[in-house]
């Protein structure tokens, strides 16, 4: 063998190697060293999931979803059976007007350049005409002038707030969080979102399968006859509950989850789009029931203005994705992200 080839073969054996190296296949000299073991990307550890400020965990569980009662005008459309939700987060109570303020001013300091004054007055600030306009010959001036503006309502719960507008809340406030986190140097949280009819229902019974209300008895009041929830207890009555129209968040005792106003002062937006057969399309595993085409969005706990059949935990009612009111707000939810079993809550 002739100098020449000598030189041919040293300079492959130098080079192969690093050839090699550069594709990872002789492991990552300098980043850790895994010497050819299937170690797995190095950097990634160190996660974990926090409770967001404001929220409560939901553990995972199982439980019999539909009509905790009698099904009064017969509808048939929440039909008993048993499923299983995975463990999530969820706000303590109604997202209230100062919490949705904040919401909108970053909007109108951030976002005007982007999405056009217009719109976000149009679109996402909350429809204070509500009050007027929902109830006939009814004098809601008063109302519809200080409830969303006056520091007097900061810990009331928003109202007059679309599904869109929520669902745009719920992006709004995930980005906000993992802005921060990012520039901590902190993982991404999973996103904040409106909870699926499935996941609502699940939180409002507060792990008492088939309670018709949060509280867990089939009565609206405790045994010293104080009234429970924020609701219309008879004919022309809205006052012997302690509210008028809405009540600061939290006012009455929570459910077992630590879930405040599951049933009364506002229904809440959901997730899923309303379809009167969904218990029998939908799976038995974190069930939800999503239809673009489908404008009528599922609305549940029942409000201020509401009978009590409304704030059962099993009745379902809708309302039109673009429509305001001012007895509808909404809460978010966050997916946790980890074991399943509960045990670790």
């Amino acid at each position: 063998m002739n100098k020449m080839n000598l030189r041919v073969i040293y300079c492959l054996l130098a080079v192969v190697p690093l050839f090699l190296q550069g594709c990872g296949l002789l492991g990552k000299r300098g980043r850790g060293d895994d010497q050819g073991e299937l170690v797995g990307v190095q950097g990634r550890e160190g996660w974990k999931q926090v409770i967001p400020y404001g929220m409560v965990l939901v553990p995972s569980g199982v439980f019999h979803m539909g009509q905790a009662d009698e099904d009064v005008p017969a509808t048939q459309i929440n039909m008993n059976r048993q499923i299983t939700i995975g463990g999530f987060y969820m706000d303590d109570t109604e997202i209230t007007n100062n919490e949705y303020r904040q919401f909108i001013n970053i909007m109108l300091t951030d976002s005007v350049s982007v999405l056009g004054e217009d719109y976000i007055m149009k679109e996402l600030y909350p429809d204070t005409t509500v009050w007027v306009k929902d109830f006939a010959h009814h004098m809601g001036d008063p109302m519809m002038e200080y409830y969303y503006m006056h520091p007097a309502f900061d810990d009331y719960p928003v109202v007059g707030v679309d599904w869109w507008a929520a669902k745009y809340f719920c992006e709004w406030r995930t980005k906000y969080l993992n802005t921060y986190r990012a520039g901590q140097g902190d993982f991404a949280m999973p996103n904040f979102r409106l909870p699926s009819e499935a996941e609502w229902e699940y939180a409002a019974r507060g792990g008492r399968d088939m309670a018709k209300y949060p509280w867990g008895n089939p009565y609206l009041t405790n045994t010293l006859g104080c009234l429970l929830a924020n609701f219309k207890p008879g004919r022309g009555n809205y006052y012997n509950d302690g509210y008028m129209y809405t009540a600061p968040v939290a006012s009455y005792f929570s459910n077992d989850y630590g879930l405040y106003d599951m049933s009364g002062n506002v229904a809440e937006w959901t997730e899923d789009a309303y379809n009167p057969a969904a218990a029998a399309v939908t799976w038995d595993l974190n069930p939800t029931y999503n239809d673009d085409n489908e404008p009528r969005k599922v609305v549940r706990g029942g409000s201020w203005k509401d009978v009590a059949y409304y704030l059962e935990t099993g009745t379902r009612t809708f309302e039109y994705q673009d429509t305001t009111k001012a007895y509808i707000g909404f809460r978010c939810a966050m997916t946790y992200l980890g074991r399943s079993s509960g045990r670790e809550f």
